[in-house]
């Protein structure tokens, strides 16, 4: 290809480049700040005299509203209305039912699921669908969310080369390959579009490397985030202050235990170290059940207490301990119920009232575990109790069940808690709207955003989520920084500096091989969608691939497929979507993703051309 003239425009983008790039690896500043930075700076290149700007003004704020963005915003709403029905809560049960406890096991469920999703819609889309799920597990499990949230992305964007919708650029190829038959040679034949599952093979490999990767080499390459088990503050205070151990064992009755037969309160009369937080039958599932509640084989116990208690009390009595909560793992999770102080105020027109007498548990839903007075604990015969002022009730119960005790003046709550609203009964609106969405991007040509933000508005109006909770389920962070860096891709093209660094490195590649040209298309490919879109990257390159491809005597459908799949080897710098999704969520830094995804780069270039060259 003819050589690229270097002038002022390229070389003031191309340290403009070089800044934002020392600003993002060193954090300066903020990513964000730092792409309001570089927005505000290609629009004061405007005040030159008799110049536009390197980008012009009109064109400056167009990131807001571009495809990209609007999709992103459409897609965390979705994503936040889909966990207001319960469904990613689900989700994450059976992802922790079937893919076990280890963060290596974790991480491997939860890379192929997200994969799996991201290879028949846009990989932005299914990092946002996962990302209330890995939040969840993290909750449950301890582990902390810097852990899981990288994987998962990476894995989101690995997803999106298992199939020809999978990722824009792939979308985008096939036309490309259209036009420039337009313009080939009368002696080379014209290119086919590529099938639905023409890069499978490829993708497969490359989810599977990646899985692998940070399964093998997750506990160096990741950041290191809290703990893993390490207690709560709140948690660590019951146990101080009350003796209160929150651990929660699943327990099932055997048909030789005792216990068959009999009634909770029968049960709970007799006394034990420990509480009887939920009751499974084959019928119903019950928190905080009733006294009269039966107790049968093959039921189901979630029991509350310290191992030294629960454990023997269970072996006396036939009960079968499993290692994990199964049937109570989403119900019990710290996100849906826990352990709260609440106060009788003097004004209280319970005192004086045992609590057998109020009927606590069918009243307000909640279990009482022990009530504090003055300078001791009662944690036996507590129905027989009467509330005096100023007594402390130490209760256990679903969130959404204390808010009306919260609403009581008979109460005072003085433990904040989560008042996360859950709306199980929209699940058939939020499905509707979520499939609509979906159908609209696979088989309309609508662009993108459009089709995503139909769901979105769909689950507004249905009362699925509410606007209040759609504007905060946006990640302001990443809007901006995806908004501002847009116009710097645009700059990228339309003042010749990326066609100028393109030419440059194949003038430098003249008389390689063939196989060292399609590396070095690659790597171009690599670095042009770290700075601009992966779709700017794609159209800018492919038309250049065919031709170096004429030019060596290669096959030019296989160099323009290895620029659209290396479109997507996105994981050095936070610039990609998703990658933009995940940070600020986790709280990662730049550097984590230099850490973490050098080597994730360097393996999909190497696999993605060997791949290439072995099916092509």
């Amino acid at each position: 290809m003819e050589l690229v003239a270097l002038n002022t425009e390229i070389i003031a983008i191309l340290m403009l480049l070089g800044l934002a790039v020392l600003l993002f690896a060193f954090e300066v500043v903020r990513v964000d700040v730092t792409a309001l930075l570089v927005l505000v700076l290609l629009g004061l290149s405007s005040l030159i005299s008799d110049y536009e700007g390197l980008v012009p003004v009109r064109f400056l704020f167009d990131g807001f509203s571009s495809n990209a963005v609007m999709s992103i915003i459409a897609v965390m709403i979705i994503g936040a209305g889909l966990d207001k029905t319960g469904v990613m809560g689900t989700l994450a049960s059976y992802i922790l039912r079937y893919g076990g406890r280890t963060e290596s096991r974790i991480i491997g469920t939860i890379s192929s699921s997200v994969a799996f999703v991201s290879s028949f819609m846009q990989n932005i889309g299914a990092a946002a669908l996962f990302l209330p799920v890995v939040n969840r597990i993290s909750r449950r499990t301890g582990i902390p969310v810097k852990r899981l949230l990288m994987p998962m992305g990476f894995s989101a964007i690995l997803g999106g080369t298992l199939t020809m919708i999978g990722s824009s650029p792939l979308i985008l190829l096939n036309d490309l390959l259209l036009t420039a038959n337009r313009s080939l040679p009368m002696n080379v034949e014209t290119m086919e579009p590529y099938g639905l599952f023409a890069v499978a093979p490829i993708g497969l490999t490359l989810v599977l490397i990646g899985t692998t990767y940070f399964q093998f080499l997750g506990k160096w390459l990741l950041p290191v985030g809290a703990g893993k088990g390490k207690k709560p503050e709140m948690l660590q205070y019951f146990s101080d202050m009350y003796g209160i151990y929150s651990r929660t064992w699943e327990v099932t009755v055997t048909e030789e235990s005792g216990l068959c037969g009999k009634m909770l309160g029968e049960i709970e009369a007799r006394g034990r170290d420990g509480w009887i937080l939920g009751i499974s039958n084959q019928d119903s599932t019950q928190i905080t059940p009733p006294q009269e509640t039966e107790i049968r084989a093959g039921s189901v116990l979630a029991i509350m207490g310290p191992a030294e208690s629960v454990l023997p009390y269970a072996e006396q009595h036939g009960l079968e301990v499993e290692a994990h909560l199964n049937k109570f793992a989403e119900i019990l999770s710290v996100t849906n119920a826990g352990i709260a102080e609440v106060v009788i105020p003097p004004e209280s027109q319970l005192i004086g009232k045992s609590i057998s007498e109020l009927q606590f548990r069918r009243r307000y839903g909640a279990r009482i575990l022990s009530i504090y007075r003055i300078d001791h604990v009662i944690d036996e015969n507590i129905s027989s109790v009467e509330l005096q002022a100023g007594d402390t009730l130490l209760l256990h119960s679903r969130w959404h069940e204390l808010t009306a005790v919260t609403d009581s003046r008979d109460f005072a709550v003085v433990t904040d808690f989560p008042r996360e609203t859950f709306r199980p009964n929209k699940l058939i609106y939020a499905s509707v709207c979520f499939t609509l969405a979906i159908g609209l991007v696979l088989f309309t040509a609508l662009p993108l955003s459009v089709a995503l933000m139909a769901g979105a508005i769909g689950m507004i109006l249905t009362g699925v989520i509410q606007i209040d909770e759609a504007y905060a389920a946006i990640s302001w962070q990443t809007v901006f920084m995806l908004a501002c860096l847009i116009p710097l891709g645009l700059a990228m093209e339309t003042t010749g500096a990326a066609a100028w660094l393109a030419s440059e490195a194949l003038y430098i590649l003249d008389g390689a091989s063939v196989l060292q040209v399609q590396f070095a298309l690659g790597t171009l490919a690599t670095i042009f969608t770290l700075v601009m879109s992966n779709v700017g990257a794609t159209v800018l390159l492919v038309p250049i691939a065919i031709q170096i491809a004429l030019g060596v005597g290669a096959n030019p459908a296989m160099f323009a497929l290895t620029v659209a799949l290396c479109a997507s080897n996105s994981f050095l710098i936070p610039t990609h979507q998703v990658n933009a999704l995940i940070m600020g969520p986790a709280g990662y830094r730049v550097l984590d993703f230099l850490r973490a995804g050098g080597g994730m780069t360097i393996l999909f270039l190497v696999v993605t051309v060997l791949l290439l060259n072995l099916f092509y």
